[in-house]
């Protein structure tokens, strides 16, 4: 992603959909952590798959923590295998 000044974007948010593992290699997670930021710099809510663990679970607490809404739609039968500890924003 280009790097340059803070903007806002014409999306008001956007839907991410991604593993609840980490994945083999470390590109995974640093391309999750780098979206969570540029969402965050665009001011761009989060929608994603609701759970609090890995891929997803990065991206939803970057952007929660730069202070954007995160939604996360979760069927209630995976609630118990994809979120683990504290969930961030909405679930």
């Amino acid at each position: 992603m280009e790097e340059g000044n803070a903007r806002g974007s014409k999306f008001k948010r956007v839907c991410v959909f991604c593993g609840s593992n980490f994945g083999n290699r470390q590109v995974f997670s640093d391309a999750a952590i780098e979206l969570g930021d540029e969402l965050v710099k665009r001011k761009i809510d989060l929608v994603y798959g609701g759970g609090s663990v890995g891929l997803m679970g990065l991206i939803s607490q970057k952007v929660h923590e730069g202070g954007c809404h995160v939604l996360g739609v979760i069927p209630k039968a995976l609630m118990p295998l994809e979120i683990s500890g504290q969930t961030v924003g909405e679930v």
